[in-house]
């Protein structure tokens, strides 16, 4: 009887848990308190860096803002459509800028576009930190304080949608999963949208970087519930509501790739001793990314989400992601004109 009292007491607290981390954290008039900007930069025509202290990170931290035409001279009132999009494990504002010139692009000039900061290898998670919780919460830091900061201050609205590569594009799902309604659509570029199915890739790369990888979502085993709250293929139904696109590459040299690629540098214990990769992968990262955007498209279109992939040859690179970028911006313009203007 002890045992099944025990049994029951441990299934209780994991359905609390589960409930917990699921439960609606979408930005709020309440919400963002513990956010204030401390500096705000011009950096070039229509971008904007601001640096804001969070508590929730514990720190100052940056957002990159690619402002609409208009935008300088905005009443209180004036709202815009708001397209995230999220920076991989280095968790750089810049990226978007830097890399892909979103800038440049004609199609955003009506949007307005967010590049929030992420702390290195963060997984746009609020850190279980061996159940002691705080810095870096993450997604508290996106969420409960830049979003509802830009909604007061900034000119955004309601309407939004988000992508991403590769962290990146598991933040643009697993918020989207976590809070439905948030997006009207998401993509994700290379993500690493499937965690629980690859746990010795988070713990080989967190490693790598010298992280504790356990302080993330605590162990893969013990506490399974945490890590089921953030995968994106445990939470397909909750994105029902939500366009979904999921793109990634083999990690076969491709179209993209220069002749002479050479392999991804080595990252010990990303190879599962018991399921080598194949003998032409020269990028591993990306043929895990693959498997795991594939999982989570079979389990997408199983539970009736509207979703569009793109699987191709290629390796882990930001060509690729580029390319997808350009593919994927219609939809995701589409639907932000499809939902309420929040004006």
């Amino acid at each position: 009887m002890c045992d099944v009292r025990r049994f029951l007491v441990r299934m209780l607290v994991a359905l609390c848990s589960t409930a917990a981390l699921l439960a609606p954290a979408a930005p709020d008039a309440r919400a963002g308190e513990g956010v204030r900007v401390v500096d705000e930069h011009r950096v070039a025509d229509r971008i904007v860096d601001l640096t804001v202290r969070s508590s929730a990170l514990g720190r100052a931290a940056r957002v990159r803002l690619l402002t609409p035409d208009g935008w300088d001279e905005r009443d209180r009132h004036q709202r815009w459509p708001v397209l995230c999009l999220f920076a991989g494990g280095d968790g750089d504002h810049a990226t978007w800028t830097r890399e892909y010139q979103v800038h440049r692009k004609p199609s955003l000039r009506d949007t307005l576009v967010v590049m929030p900061e992420m702390p290195l290898y963060g997984f746009y998670s609020d850190w279980w930190n061996h159940g002691d919780g705080g810095p870096p919460a993450v997604e508290s830091f996106h969420l409960r304080e830049v979003l509802p900061l830009l909604e007061r201050s900034y000119g955004a609205g309601t309407r939004r949608a988000a992508a991403g590569e590769p962290q990146g594009g598991f933040g643009a799902l697993s918020y989207a999963a976590r809070h439905p309604g948030l997006f009207g659509a998401v993509a994700s570029y290379s993500g690493f949208v499937h965690p629980l199915r690859h746990p010795h890739a988070v713990r080989a790369g967190m490693t790598y970087l010298g992280l504790d990888w356990t302080a993330l979502w605590g162990d893969p085993v013990a506490q399974r519930a945490i890590w089921r709250a953030h995968d994106p293929f445990h939470l397909a139904e909750r994105l029902r509501g939500t366009r979904v696109h999921l793109s990634s590459g083999d990690g076969r040299a491709g179209a993209l790739d220069p002749p002479g690629t050479e392999p991804d540098p080595h990252i010990p214990g990303l190879e599962d001793p018991g399921d080598p990769f194949p003998h032409d992968v020269v990028s591993p990262t990306e043929f895990l990314m693959g498997d795991e955007s594939r999982a989570v498209a079979t389990r997408l279109a199983r539970v009736g989400v509207r979703l569009s992939t793109h699987f191709y040859t290629g390796t882990h690179s930001p060509p690729y992601w580029w390319r997808e970028l350009d593919r994927t911006l219609p939809m995701l313009l589409e639907a932000l004109d499809a939902r309420p203007s929040g004006r």
